[in-house]
């Protein structure tokens, strides 16, 4: 019962859930004038025509068994062949009738346009449009039907499908597992809903990168083709996804298969579902890569060998012409390298070339009907830049730079070329800096503000996106899909948190909905702020900002959100819930807890820790726990889907994948021998050192001194640590000089086979502190003696400097003011451009970006601007100011990435961040850029300090532009990944 309570509970949320915002046309409760379709012992009826599209019929009867999944009895599927009224002599009529066909296909639909039952002037000749409402009296004999008419077939069975997932059918119930929701009673409502044209033509994915994991396990489950590819058992389960899904489009595995070959029933079922196929940017005219290795006769050169290579292509245009195709034009060097022949001048031939050919296979002389594509990938964008145009019925796929940042959008007259633009993007990629192809690390956010600029920007032809393996990128494929599909109801900047409610409900239920979509939401922000494989022990620092601690604390919280959502559910829900959300957010748990844990091993063994052994064993536990958490995951559901997690992750050192896993370097200290400083150490926050007797890496006055970092009302506390580096067990006492000074534990024991390691807080009381700036001492001392060193002091400046009562904003704190973008004191806006905040976006909170993308050019003082009050205490403060920005790219070489910053009313400087490059190429800095998943650019400021209000500015210039975080360094700012945490806004 408390399945049926949870997904029941969904009901009442049709139009937010189960279609994730589209309009609704089901309801679970009757209605006025509305149609009963199922419950109170009707099994409901559906009726087609035998002379639809064979994809249709197919769709149908997927609907019918989503019924019976919904509600445990099947749609009663009616075929007919002939007039409408043969459907009166097939079965029971006027009981919660369906009927569904495609105009010009379906003479039952057909009979209902011209006796004026239903109007399709709104979807006529559209692209996948179609329509659904209740009609009365459709035809002697039944009294209302719901009726769904398509413009084309994939009109039909989008429209047959969005009744599927309406009732409670996820696209993923198969993929993921998502059970169907329960209901006892399903019903039409009295309405008419017309679904246009998509707002993208061709969405798809393409399946790359496939080995090891998906390979595997399409190697266990359905076996492999004649030539090691994937079969039509396999890709039916991926044609019924994507049209589940709304999309259309599908690049299948290539590098180590033959679509067309590999199982002869793989084309003919593709076009039978309405699935149009393409090939990669390397792979042209529907000749996949181990075709030009295996069959082609002499050299993959269009300059010495092209009659052989006329030939070849023109095999694979006859054996697909019959067939819905996007065919790839062009061609780089073979196995998707640079080809070291071809030249503009050349690749102009070829697909001259290969216009030719379209032309003689399909024996018509205007091709500008056959959908073609020219990707301009890598350094074919260069031939671009020097001259090439195709012609223009040819789309200009623009290509991102593999990790998700488009590189080059439409400008100037190339939107109004007949064959349009579109982009081909990446969720997974082998190659540099690094390969990411284990699970997830997508942040929708940038997802959103990337596909968006390119929708704005006019690339609305073909989206297609890579996917490697499919099966751990769920998430982010759907989101990119609907971004595709309907992109008006996605098209606010704040829409990503909203599609994550709408998605957790419809996959989990609305009564653990927020909950979920919280969960999904911080993963996807903590997961993108640095690939899997490039995280290391060095990244997140173990000394500053307790950066590393709260890093790992962040996906704890995490992991335990997402276990208790998990053991909320009901039994049959929990698979997906474990494969959507709580696998990804524990696997990735497990990896930044091996990657800290190894780093303070380090940090431990070179300060001679007692404790460092203990947390290289803990890696080594972690080591085992990421293993046995993906043998969870592969034997899960008797094994469904072993070898989805075969992928390498841990070790990663060069682009290339390792072949096993292993771990960061780990140290051990020898705890059998008395350390020659004696017993006990003492580090602090910000320093590497340790008292006492350390050497000249200690950060400090002498051999047995520390300083810690400044201190003043706005940091609560500074920390010590006092530890075992010997073999005998101590008491410790720590004694500030100054009575205001607090020590948190004040003293204790620490012993090398109990408690080895402590932190004592330190704090001011404020009160009673002096004014002004001082420097406070505290001893640590031992119950042991210290060897031949003295007794420990540290030193703590201390500034008592506070703001006035009346300011507010954001005030200098250990000699830094971090500010996250969106934290405005004051924002202005122009005549139709403003500031949007993009929740979630980048590595700590939001983005800030001017909107709409369309707008000119922007200047500075007069354009639109950011303002933010600071309150500086350092005199004669020399400022260096950081701005962390999003990693896009420059979409228009005309108009590159820049911002405008100043203080007070001095000349704004104008930053161009993204330096001009080669169309093709990157910019010098792109590896540490996309590496941290954030732009950093710095400006140099002059400011009177000594406890002085000063308001910083900000312009974006260019829309692209995503402020994230801004830090003033004051003389403060330590070493860190993710930069100082926001400091306090009053």
């Amino acid at each position: 019962m408390r399945f049926l309570s949870v997904f029941a509970a969904a009901a009442s949320l049709v139009g937010l859930c189960n279609g994730l915002g589209q309009e609704e046309i089901i309801s679970f409760r009757p209605s006025r004038d509305g149609l009963q379709l199922a419950g109170k012992g009707r099994s409901g009826s559906l009726i087609l025509d035998g002379e639809d599209w064979p994809g249709v019929l197919r769709a149908g009867n997927d609907l019918a068994e989503d019924f019976g999944r919904v509600t445990g009895k099947k749609l009663e599927t009616t075929v007919i062949n002939g007039t409408f009224a043969d459907a009166l002599r097939h079965g029971r009529h006027d009981n919660g009738i369906i009927i569904a066909g495609t105009i010009g296909k379906s003479n039952i639909i057909d009979s209902l346009i011209k006796s004026r039952k239903i109007k399709v002037d709104e979807i006529k000749g559209e692209w996948e449009a179609f329509q659904s409402q209740v009609v009365s009296n459709p035809v002697r004999g039944i009294s209302k039907a719901l009726v769904i008419a398509g413009s084309d077939k994939r009109g039909t069975i989008f429209g047959l499908y969005d009744i599927s997932e309406q009732i409670g059918v996820s696209p993923w119930y198969w993929w993921a597992d998502v059970p169907a929701q329960q209901h006892k009673e399903i019903y039409a409502l009295n309405k008419k809903k017309v679904q246009g044209a998509p707002s993208v033509k061709y969405r798809g994915i393409f399946l790359n990168d496939e080995q090891p994991a998906l390979t595997n396990w399409v190697t266990e489950k359905f076996g492999l083709g004649k030539y090691d590819g994937y079969t039509a058992d396999f890709y039916t389960k991926v044609f019924e996804l994507l049209l589940r899904l709304r999309a259309n489009y599908l690049w299948p595995a290539e590098w180590n298969g033959i679509f067309d070959l590999d199982d002869d029933k793989n084309a003919r079922l593709g076009d039978e579902y309405g699935i149009v196929l393409g090939t990669s940017h390397t792979e042209p005219l529907m000749r996949w890569t181990k075709e030009q290795i295996l069959f082609l006769e002499g050299a993959w050169n269009y300059d010495t060998n092209k009659e052989n290579m006329t030939e070849f292509l023109t095999e694979g245009v006859e054996r697909s012409k019959n067939y819905e195709r996007v065919y790839t034009m062009g061609m780089r060097g073979i196995g998707d390298v640079e080809s070291p022949t071809l030249t503009a001048e050349l690749l102009g031939e070829v697909v001259d070339g290969q216009q030719q050919i379209l032309r003689d296979v399909f024996k018509q002389d205007d091709v500008s009907d056959i959908p073609q594509m020219w990707c301009l990938y890598k350094e074919v964008a260069g031939y671009f830049e020097d001259g090439l145009r195709v012609p223009d019925d040819i789309t200009l796929l623009w290509a991102d730079d593999n990790w998700g940042n488009i590189q080059r959008l439409p400008i100037g007259d190339e939107t109004e070329r007949k064959g349009g633009a579109g982009v081909y993007y990446h969720f997974d990629y082998v190659g540099g800096i690094r390969s990411y192809k284990w699970i997830n690390t997508i942040s929708l956010q940038k997802t959103w503000e990337q596909m968006h600029l390119a929708y704005e920007k006019q690339a609305r032809e073909i989206w297609i996106v890579n996917v490697g393996d499919l099966k751990p990128l769920e998430i982010p494929i759907s989101h990119f899909l609907d971004l595709a599909y309907d992109h008006d109801l996605l098209k606010s900047p704040d829409s990503t948190t909203k599609w994550l409610k709408q998605f957790a409900a419809r996959e989990f239920g609305s009564a653990v909905a927020d909950a979920a979509a919280d969960v999904m939401n911080r993963y996807g922000m903590y997961a993108a702020r640095r690939k899997y494989e490039i995280v290391n022990a060095g990244t997140y620092s173990v000394v500053n900002y307790d950066e590393a601690d709260r890093v790992v604390n962040e996906w704890r919280k995490l992991v335990e959100d997402a276990q208790k959502i998990h053991d909320r559910l009901p039994a049959a829900a929990r698979p997906a819930f474990f494969q959507l959300v709580l696998h990804p957010a524990r696997a990735g748990y497990i990896v930044y807890d091996i990657y800290v844990t190894a780093a303070k091993n380090n940090l431990y063994a070179r300060q001679r820790r007692t404790g460092a052994n203990a947390l290289a064993e803990e890696a080594l536990r972690l080591f085992d726990e990421d293993f046995e958490w993906g043998d969870r995951y592969h034997s899960l559901l008797d094994g469904k889907w072993n070898h989805m997690m075969d992928q390498t992750h841990l070790g990663t050192d060069y682009w290339q994948q390792p072949m096993r896993n292993n771990l960061p370097p780990l140290q051990y200290t020898q705890i059998r021998e008395r350390s020659l400083a004696g017993d006990m150490g003492v580090s602090v926050e910000g320093g590497f050192g340790v008292v006492p007797g350390d050497d000249e890496r200690n950060i400090g006055l002498s051999n047995n001194d520390l300083i810690l970092p400044p201190i003043d009302p706005y940091i609560p506390h500074r920390w010590i640590e006092i530890y075992s580096r010997g073999t005998e067990s101590f008491e410790f006492k720590v004694s500030p000089h100054d009575s205001w000074v607090k020590a948190t534990p004040s003293s204790g024991k620490i012993s090398p086979k109990g408690k080895t390691d402590t932190r004592v807080l330190i704090s001011i009381d404020w009160a009673n502190a002096p004014e002004g700036s001082n420097s406070a001492s505290i001893n640590v001392t031992s119950s042991r003696d210290y060897g031949n060193f003295g007794m420990p002091t540290i030193h703590l400046p201390v500034n008592k400097t506070m703001a006035p009562d009346s300011f507010k904003g954001f005030v200098e704190t250990d000699r830094t003011i971090s500010i996250e973008a969106e934290h405005t004191s004051r924002k202005t806006d122009g005549d139709g451009v403003s500031y949007k905040t993009i929740p979630g976006y980048g590595r700590t909170l939001s983005g800030v970006a001017l909107y709409p993308n369309t707008i000119d050019s922007q200047s500075a003082p007069s354009s639109p601007r950011l303002e933010y009050d600071t309150y500086i205490f350092s005199k004669d403060a020399k400022a260096d100011v950081t701005v962390y920005l999003g990693t896009s790219l420059n979409v228009d070489p005309e108009r590159p990435l820049k911002y405008a910053i100043g203080f007070d009313s001095e000349e704004p400087q104008v930053v161009q961040y993204v330096e001009p490059t080669p169309m093709g190429a990157l910019p010098s800095n792109w590896d540490p850029t996309v590496g941290t998943a954030v732009w950093t650019n710095n400006t140099i400021h002059n400011l009177e300090g000594g406890g002085k209000k000063h308001t910083l500015k900000l312009w974006a210039l260019e829309p692209g532009v995503v402020f994230q975080k801004i830090v003033v360094d004051l003389g403060g700012v330590r070493e860190s990944y993710l930069g100082p945490p926001e400091t306090p806004r009053l």
